[in-house]
């Protein structure tokens, strides 16, 4: 496995990440037993960066990866989770409610501090909410020892930049924009980079678009999206290789994102995850692939508020 810096923080975070949600069946109903199995097959494996939210399973996920983190020690992993998302509309980034939520997860997870909190899809809350009272609420958390690090979250890229340049935070996390199908978070790395904040990346198959399986009913894409990474994927298939193989091997191939999480509850899959990375990537296939997805190339699709007034006055 290989270790990153995330940004100016002192975590030395895997490469590849453990994405928590389908502990919450947010993929389909998992055995908790399972999904506790693959948390120790991750660590086990020398993933050491997990990322979770009260959001995911409605705070399922979190209960179930706390009872499978009583039995690993407190020093083998670091732990991020989000405040601000409760449920599917149920969005509150108010001080005291976030301040309340930091404590909820730590009961959940039992812990007694979270290496990163985050702000969870800036992008349904105020943006200047969230940099006048929340972000400085958290960062105030970090004097009682209950967090160590501060993040936001979230789709749009422009929405991650302005609260990035207008705030003081330790990491972004965005997710579908660096993938075979988008590769818009390029755009955001030179600056990210020279603010020297941690870069994380999650969903690097698309939410289930660069995958074997059928793309999940509530996914956002368009279907000329989905048609073109289903045709992806069947050439894949032809050629032999799992797209998801070859989704990974690109997304953790970039060196400027400090760890690419990946949601698996299953300890197979896993195994395979960490297996695939440890191979070199098929240049010629990746071509052929990459122009397939050529036509959508960095499409992408609408996630919370316009918040185009907050963004033209600061940007």
């Amino acid at each position: 496995m290989e270790y990153r810096q995330l940004g100016q923080t002192e975590l030395v975070v895997s490469a590849l990440g453990f994405g928590a949600s389908p502990l919450g069946d947010v993929f389909g109903k998992i055995e908790k037993s399972e999904g506790i199995r693959a948390v120790h097959t991750a660590i086990d494996l020398g993933i050491n960066f997990i990322d979770v939210s009260p959001y995911y399973g409605l705070t399922k996920a979190e209960s179930i990866l706390g009872e499978a983190l009583q039995q690993i020690p407190r020093d083998a992993y670091y732990l991020a989770t989000k405040v601000g998302r409760y449920g599917e509309r149920d969005f509150d980034f108010t001080p005291a409610r976030v301040v309340a939520s930091v404590d909820e997860s730590l009961k959940r997870l039992n812990v007694d501090y979270i290496d990163l909190i985050q702000c969870h899809d800036i992008e349904f809350g105020s943006l200047d909410q969230i940099i006048n009272e929340t972000i400085p609420t958290l960062r105030d958390l970090r004097q009682t020892g209950k967090v160590r690090y501060v993040g936001i979250s979230g789709l749009p890229l422009p929405v991650l930049h302005y609260v990035a340049k207008n705030s003081e935070i330790d990491t972004v996390l965005s997710y579908c924009h660096y993938t075979l199908s988008d590769t818009t978070l390029l755009k955001l790395i030179p600056y990210l980079k020279e603010a020297q904040i941690g870069i994380i990346n999650a969903s690097p198959l698309g939410m289930g678009l660069l995958t074997e399986n059928e793309v999940p009913a509530w996914h956002p894409a368009s279907a000329e999206i989905r048609a073109a990474c289903a045709r992806a994927a069947s050439f894949c298939r032809s050629r032999n290789v799992n797209i998801a193989k070859l989704a990974l091997q690109f997304s953790v191939s970039q060196p400027d994102i400090a760890t690419t999480l990946v949601g698996i509850a299953n300890p197979q899959q896993i195994t395979s995850n960490v297996q695939w990375l440890s191979a070199p990537i098929d240049r010629e296939l990746l071509a052929e692939v990459q122009n397939i997805l050529a036509p959508i190339q960095d499409m992408t699709w609408p996630s919370g508020r316009q918040h185009s007034e907050e963004l033209q006055l600061k940007t």
